[in-house]
């Protein structure tokens, strides 16, 4: 491209006196790109950090990988982490046992999913030392029959560390009158809260012992949990421990147990993408209405430069120049002020909720407490390439319907 080409173009986006109307539609399809763009940006960011989060808060309570014996029972767990650990990938292993229970305080009940935990090789495998609100996980002792509860379980029973709670669990007793279910009573001696609803309002962790006894497994556990160096090598590294271990035991990874939820999120995301690029698109198209405005008005301008010796390709240029700079500095401010939003959408939110009085974001539903956002900058220069080639697609067919113009037709009435 010539230099004389890009000046007439760069001139031509500047208003006249006569032309203020069509800079106003150049101005309204920059806007509506630079909207687009910001739109696509900060959304995807929030669904990134959204299942960023949540992933985090899911394997930080639940583990990358489980194995459990046949009935759900594990015997000689100690021989079975000795044998996992020595796998490159795995970097830490913890027993526990599950159960269903109902806690009972007063005249309030709750069901809770009871876990029964060894504390001082848990911090191997989840997070709930730092998580800790009130007590420390050490405090469950084997014998000794205390509890930990999730912050918003406990609060639901209103109950505070030292207070005794019920649990009552299903597999009964026989008795003359019938079968009955066991109970016994624990002492509270801690609170966590992962900053996931599900967790904090369902769960209960037991020292294992306790847990086994309560349960009735002996000395045997429901399963083992195990650490992975990186998450996303789970279902490989599932499929070589399957390989090296004999008969007897079920393998299964996050992946397997939360595969739907995690691409449920996946496809809302790519739907997400190519709905908000209909707002990019719609304000590309809206330079083919400004490039064909202005070529109508440029007309008597097309026909000098035809006859001072511009060819038709040079005319289209300019044309193409035109639109192509409404469709990058919109591109431009979408992506700068896109990320801005992005990077500091945790404290924008908040403001929001504060100036309307409203709980955006409830954590019973959306699972989390807070908004997170997490720019990938892939998602970025994907959004801001499909912008400018929207853009510039925009401009061709104005851009040859310049060149087309014959000099004697567009002077005729001049």
């Amino acid at each position: 491209m010539r230099p004389y080409e890009l000046w007439i173009g760069l001139r031509y986006t500047r208003a006249k006196r006569r032309n203020h109307f069509i800079s106003f539609i150049s101005m309204v399809s920059m806007l509506g790109i630079a909207l687009g763009v910001l739109a696509l940006i900060v959304v995807l960011s929030v669904m990134n950090g959204f299942q960023e989060e949540l992933r985090t808060r899911i394997l930080g309570v639940a583990s990358h990988m489980e194995i459990t014996g046949s009935a759900g029972r594990l015997a000689d767990w100690e021989r079975l982490a000795e044998r996992v650990s020595r796998h490159e990938a795995v970097r830490g292993s913890s027993p526990y046992v599950n159960g269903q229970g109902l806690l009972a305080y007063g005249q309030d009940t709750k069901g809770s999913l009871i876990r029964g935990i060894l504390p001082e090789r848990e911090g191997q495998v989840a997070d709930f030392a730092r998580q800790m609100q009130d007590g420390r996980l050490e405090d469950l002792r084997p014998g000794e029959f205390g509890i930990v509860l999730g912050a918003d379980l406990a609060r639901s029973l209103g109950l505070f560390k030292g207070d005794k709670v019920t649990l009552i669990v299903p597999q009964g007793v026989v008795t003359p009158a019938g079968m009955m279910p066991r109970m016994k009573q624990f002492t509270v001696v801690g609170l966590f809260r992962v900053g996931m609803y599900e967790y904090d309002v369902g769960l209960a962790l037991l020292h294992i012992e306790d847990a086994a006894k309560l349960y009735r497994l002996g000395d045997a556990v429901s399963g083992l949990r195990i650490k992975l160096a990186d998450m996303d090598r789970a279902p490989w590294v599932t499929r070589e421990l399957a390989a090296s271990l004999e008969e007897g035991y079920y393998i299964s990874d996050w992946t397997m147990s939360h595969t739907n939820f995690f691409r449920a999120i996946q496809i809302e995301k790519r739907m997400m993408f190519i709905i908000l690029l209909l707002i990019v698109a719609v304000a590309a198209f809206n330079i083919v209405s400004t490039l064909v405005m202005a070529v109508t008005d440029k007309q008597p301008d097309i026909a000098i430069l035809r006859t001072l010796g511009a060819s038709p390709p040079s005319i289209m240029k300019i044309f193409m120049v035109q639109g192509s700079l409404i469709g990058v500095i919109g591109t431009g401010l979408g992506v700068v002020s896109g990320v801005l939003l992005a990077m500091n959408v945790e404290t924008v939110v908040p403001m929001i909720e504060r100036a309307v009085g409203l709980d955006l974001f409830p954590a019973d539903v959306y699972y989390i407490s807070e908004l997170p956002s997490k720019v990938v900058w892939s998602d970025v220069f994907w959004i801001g390439g499909i912008s400018l080639l929207l853009a510039f697609l925009a401009t061709l067919y104005p851009s040859w319907r310049a060149s087309r113009v014959q000099p004697a037709e567009a002077l005729r009435y001049e």
